[in-house]
């Protein structure tokens, strides 16, 4: 798991938190199960590979 995952799923659960707090259960669940999924590997970080494509097309 990269960096940025770990840091996202961290913000996902910092807003779950915030979201119970005001009552939005079914929200917080979302961001509480998104920061699960980041956290097991089944999410693909393909930020660089996307980026690496994209500058390459730039330089064409």
């Amino acid at each position: 798991m990269s960096d940025r995952m770990k840091a996202q799923a961290a913000k996902n659960r910092d807003a779950a938190k915030v979201l119970c707090k005001r009552g939005k259960d079914a929200a917080a669940k979302q961001m509480e199960d998104r920061a699960n999924e980041l956290e097991s590997g089944r999410v693909t970080d393909c930020t660089d590979a996307v980026s690496g494509l994209i500058s390459w097309a730039f330089r064409h």
